[in-house]
């Protein structure tokens, strides 16, 4: 499994806001995540934070999720906690593609077009305190130096790509694959998460995890050791 602090950077990376509170008062949401994995808001006049105090405690709610089929289930909650400041005027337009990506919004031409001046869309981002983190049967919180010195999972754009094909395509090979390793006979199987470290699947409501021998350090060892897995030979 992948170190917490990274898991959670990776979740984070491809999570929705789900809710906002400024001081425990839900406020309008709309945002994404930078780079750095601090959530990125837009803030329209009149708005609680369009003010900008900066000792308001904002926490920032996202979900990560998955699709199986047609019904998303959630992979990782996320509550990131802290104080919000303003997205520096040369970073502006790097904060406005994050937010674009998980919240399209007219309003960002504004924001960026008039940048900086009053009685405008605001673009701010959290100073991150902590995270909490709620993924799988896991729970617990990260500091903000644990969770920012972390990155994603470099092979996730690849994991997601594969694991997208094996459950449009493969989910029988899958099944028969998993029932070979657990010696008993699988209903219904997905591919839940993919790492470098394992698989876990999901196998008739259970997740169960299956570490690959050796991690996998490209894209080739991924494939080839999820191969592993849905070898029925």
């Amino acid at each position: 499994m992948l170190p917490i602090p990274e898991r959670i950077r990776t979740l984070a990376a491809t999570a929705s806001l789900a809710r906002l509170s400024v001081d425990g008062v839900p406020c309008p949401a709309r945002g994404g995540v930078d780079g750095r994995g601090r959530p990125v808001l837009l803030v329209r006049p009149g708005e609680p934070l369009h003010g900008l105090r900066e000792d308001a405690v904002v926490s920032v709610n996202l979900t990560a999720m998955r699709l199986l089929g047609d019904v998303e289930h959630p992979r990782g909650l996320l509550e990131v906690q802290g104080w919000v400041e303003p997205v520096p005027a040369g970073q502006a337009r790097e904060a406005a593609v994050a937010v674009a990506a998980r919240h399209a919004d007219e309003s960002l031409f504004e924001a960026l077009e008039r940048y900086g001046e009053r009685d405008v869309p605001r673009l701010l981002r959290l100073d991150v305190g902590q995270v909490v983190y709620l993924t799988g049967e896991e729970s617990g919180v990260l500091d903000a130096d644990d969770y920012l010195a972390a990155a994603p999972d470099p092979l996730a754009e690849t994991a997601e790509r594969v694991l997208a094909h094996v459950n449009d395509s493969h989910r029988a090979q899958l099944a028969i694959g998993v029932a070979r390793q657990l010696g008993e006979h699988v209903g219904q199987a997905w591919l839940w998460e993919l790492d470098r470290f394992g698989a876990t699947v999901r196998a008739d409501e259970a997740l169960i995890r299956f570490p690959w021998p050796t991690p996998a350090h490209s894209a080739p060892c991924l494939e080839t050791a999820l191969r592993g897995l849905l070898c029925t030979c």
